[in-house]
């Protein structure tokens, strides 16, 4: 049999278990055969409507939660883009037959995501195990018959299993928090360089497992001349913000100190191998010299610095690339590059949440950056980095923090 022969269609109505296609949105597009049965609803009952209009928590019952924690879940799924398993849930489900009788229902949910090219959710996989009958009591055992007490001890465990989830789910919050509340603390503020006016952001992951690791840091050198550098470290959460901090102070001082970009960043690469989990960190600085209109610059395994010309052209800076900081066991000197600029220019530096998709080439994200700078050419600097975050940023949310830096020339 070939692909081209293969029903997919009818494949998915006949997988063993239940499975319903969702949009983000939470609204049914298709359930199989086995959701039908064990739903007791039809699929012109579900198709096109709100899963927690047919489904909803029963009403005036505390305990009833299966639903508020399966909506917990499914947006989880559409904000990380990332699969989510449940612990075991008791869902209250209506009968309809019985309007206002609510029966127990047992049922273990995973749900994952189906994405779009650009990485954006396209619909969510629902899939759910019918465990009801190996849970609740039943009548009629035998005499020393152990199953109501294996099912009691069963859900004991679940319900145990789905308070550590629940508690692990607050303290990476709380992580998240802590953590972003670190990383603004340790970025400059945009009225610490006053030569001249640069736009700056931070957008966190969604994902509190992947927040904080991202830095810009703008310096001031003699004469009309700026040194500017975004980074990323590898790492996620506190460590990650920790590692950044040390990484941006020693690139800030080392620019002040060093003769050009590139020995700036030899100063931090060096640097790094003393910092545990700053290895693989990349970066990029350029240093603009207003009075000769040039940009030097040089990368340790970032995305190349965009520069937006006047008339609309995007230039990326990509002429002196080099490995990431550690990537290297001898120190060998780092390549460094140079453009001229004129009055009117833009230059913007970005790390990679900006513009990478897990499903797509990074030249893909390259191209959609440079036509939005195009489409946004004479834009001020706060307006232009607010329209690159509103149209490059997925609308379910990012699973990976950015770092924007604009300047103009």
């Amino acid at each position: 049999m070939t692909g081209a022969e293969i029903d997919f269609g009818g494949v998915f109505h006949a997988l063993p278990g239940m499975v319903a296609l969702l949009t983000p949105e939470m609204v049914f597009v298709d359930a199989n055969d086995d959701y039908l049965s064990n739903s007791g609803r039809s699929r012109e009952q579900l198709v096109g409507r709100y899963l927690f209009d047919v489904f909803p928590d029963r009403p005036g019952d505390p305990a009833s939660t299966g639903m508020r924690n399966l909506e917990a879940s499914l947006r989880r799924v559409v904000e990380s883009g990332e699969r989510d398993a449940m612990a075991l849930q008791r869902y209250d489900v209506e009968s309809l037959d019985r309007p206002g009788v609510w029966e127990e229902r047992y049922w273990s949910p995973v749900n994952a995501p189906v994405l779009h090219a650009d990485g954006t959710v396209a619909l969510v996989v629902h899939r759910v195990e019918e465990v009801t009958e190996l849970i609740r009591a039943r009548g009629g055992h035998a005499p020393g018959d152990r199953t109501p007490v294996l099912e009691a001890e069963l859900y004991t465990r679940a319900r145990e299993l789905q308070e550590v989830n629940e508690r692990l789910r607050r303290a990476h919050a709380r992580e998240r928090e802590v953590a972003v509340a670190l990383q603004d603390a340790l970025l400059p503020s945009p009225n610490q360089v006053v030569t001249h006016h640069a736009a700056m952001r931070y957008q966190p992951a969604t994902s509190s497992l992947n927040v904080c690791g991202d830095w810009y840091d703008l310096v001031a050198l003699d004469g009309d001349r700026m040194a500017v550098a975004v980074g990323d470290v590898v790492g996620h959460g506190l460590p990650a913000a920790c590692v950044m901090g040390q990484l941006r102070s020693a690139l800030s001082a080392a620019s002040r100190a060093s003769a050009g970009p590139a020995r700036a960043l030899e100063v931090l690469g060096l640097y790094a191998r003393s910092v545990e989990g700053a290895e693989s960190t990349t970066a990029v600085t350029a240093w603009i010299d207003w009075e000769r209109h040039t940009i030097a610059y040089s990368s340790a395994g970032h995305p190349p610095p965009a520069l937006l010309r006047g008339d609309g052209r995007v230039e990326f800076l990509d002429g002196a690339t080099d490995p990431p900081l550690g990537a290297r066991p001898e120190h060998v000197d780092r390549p460094e590059a140079s453009t001229d600029f004129v009055t009117g220019d833009t230059l913007v530096l970005y790390t990679d949440g900006l513009i990478e998709r897990r499903t797509e080439d990074i030249d893909v994200g390259l191209s959609r950056l440079a036509a939005a700078l195009t489409r946004h050419r004479g834009a001020e600097p706060e307006a232009l980095a607010d329209a690159l975050l509103s149209e490059l940023l997925p609308p379910g949310g990012v699973t990976d923090d950015t770092a924007l830096v604009i300047l103009p020339l």
